[in-house]
């Protein structure tokens, strides 16, 4: 009787295990594995878009199925070429810059350090490359001189256990750092909890004029704008954990409205949201009023809980923004109300889009100058990724309903890295589903059948 009982008890986990696993299995076997695609093209784009894709790496390791690479796509949605930076050393790929010599300056790390190359799209192959000892490096910038401008991240000084994150400015003539600015020399050093190995995480650098930088350290939840003559912070939007303002934002772009305020555009990464913000002083010349006497205005705000982890925003010449959706593996270009007019599907996780014809970061005009200032939704999608991805009803979905928006935030920008690229949301519950019943199963039979192994054990010992 008892053994019976077992029997069926055995049947019906193992009945349960290959239902957990059915979802697992049709996802699988419908998969349609596609790299690149075109989403909704309203009309064609202004030329060809680049696209720095990050991909996905375990321990320094490429996964296959998740590369990274650059590549760039035509105004009708056509692949015009990719480029994968193994050739020269490449691991990861992020910011991208057209320059204006019609070429690309191009940031990629591997485990070993940063990559920094101008890259001739037209032959693939870079015209010069500077290599830095320093990691996962994700922004430099170039000053009219020819002088790289470099965001340096997890510089961790493990014997003082102080972080060294800084900005510095590098000569290549010389092969010198001409100029920097560290971090704690102007935050106290109780920032986000404390000094770590990756404190800042300062992610962008925008040269925004002659003697003016703008910077994005990621987790202090601001972007500021640095005087290179004083070493002053001359501007700061957020502070750290106020994330009702930014959450971890990536790629701030510069713009100036007609009326001569300062402005913002900004992928406010971990809201999954683009926002944009106006410095307003009053009767102050916004440009050189102190901070006191100005504060920054939330003039736009597009796509909340419809993006997914975006980490780039630029402002088009026709009033457009192209945005980088990272975790939804697109970019698109929204109108200021967020009508989709050009769509564009691309794994393994885009950081970073430019328009190649406007020359880089945002060239357009503010939303107050359009008189669009609101909160809107993104309307137009396609909604045909070629990555299994969450559908409106996934579990991030069913945790934000049930009350548990941290927790949907968390499932949402973590388990896209974690599951197959095959695998939808609820496909991959159940799959872990199955994994615990068949430990539970597992750790089950072994206290079932202790006595027997323990004999068993004892007669191999004899």
């Amino acid at each position: 009787m008892e053994q019976s009982r077992r029997t069926l008890v055995r049947g019906a986990t193992a009945l349960l295990v290959v239902a957990l696993l059915v979802p697992a299995g049709v996802s699988a076997v419908t998969y349609d594995p596609t790299d690149f695609k075109a989403g909704t093209i309203e009309e064609p784009a202004n030329g060809s878009t680049v696209v720095g894709i990050q991909g996905f790496h375990f321990q320094g390791q490429g996964a296959k199925k998740k590369p990274a690479r650059l590549a760039s796509i035509s105004g009708d949605g056509d692949l015009n070429w990719q480029f994968d930076g193994s050739t020269v050393g490449a691991r990861w790929f992020y910011d991208v810059d057209p320059l204006d010599n019609g070429n690309l300056l191009v940031v990629s790390t591997n485990p070993q350090g940063t990559l920094v190359y101008e890259l001739d799209p037209e032959t693939r192959e870079p015209v010069w490359t500077e290599e830095f000892d320093i990691h996962d490096t994700h922004d430099v910038d170039k000053l009219p001189n020819g002088d790289l401008v470099v965001a340096n991240m997890r510089a961790w000084d493990e014997d003082a256990e102080v972080s060294r994150d800084r900005v510095f400015v590098y000569n290549r003539s010389t092969d010198q750092i001409t100029w920097e600015w560290t971090f704690h020399e102007h935050y106290p050093n109780a920032t986000d909890g404390g000094f770590n190995s990756d404190w800042t995480h300062v992610n962008d650098v925008d040269v925004i004029g002659e003697d003016r930088l703008l910077v994005s350290p990621r987790n202090f939840d601001q972007a500021i704008v640095i005087n290179r003559t004083t070493k002053e912070i001359e501007m700061r939007l957020g502070s750290d954990d106020n994330h009702s303002v930014l959450d971890e934002q990536h790629n701030p772009d510069w713009l100036v409205s007609e009326e001569g305020n300062p402005t913002i555009l900004v992928a406010d990464s971990e809201n999954d949201r683009i926002v944009e913000y106006e410095r307003r002083c009053g009767e102050r010349d916004p440009m050189e009023a102190p901070e006191s006497a100005c504060s920054w205005h939330l003039t736009w705000e597009i796509g909340e809980g419809q993006f997914n982890w975006p980490r780039d925003a630029d402002r088009l010449p026709n009033g457009n923004t192209l945005i980088t959706d990272s975790l939804n593996h697109r970019v698109v270009e929204v109108t200021p109300e967020g009508e989709i007019v050009w769509e564009y599907y691309a794994t393994w996780g885009p950081y970073d889009a430019e328009r190649v014809s406007m020359g880089g970061s945002s060239k357009g005009p503010t939303i107050a100058d359009m008189d669009k200032e609101g909160s809107y939704d993104v309307t137009g999608s396609a909604n045909d990724p070629p990555v299994a991805s969450e559908a409106e009803g996934g579990p991030g979905a069913a945790l934000a309903s049930l009350g548990f928006p941290d927790l949907a935030k968390t499932w949402s920008h973590v388990t896209p890295w974690a599951k197959p690229i095959w695998m939808g949301g609820w496909a991959f519950v159940t799959t872990i589903l199955a994994g615990l019943v068949l430990v539970g199963w597992g750790v089950g039979e072994l206290a079932v059948n202790r006595d027997r192994l323990k004999r068993r054990v004892a007669d191999l010992a004899r």
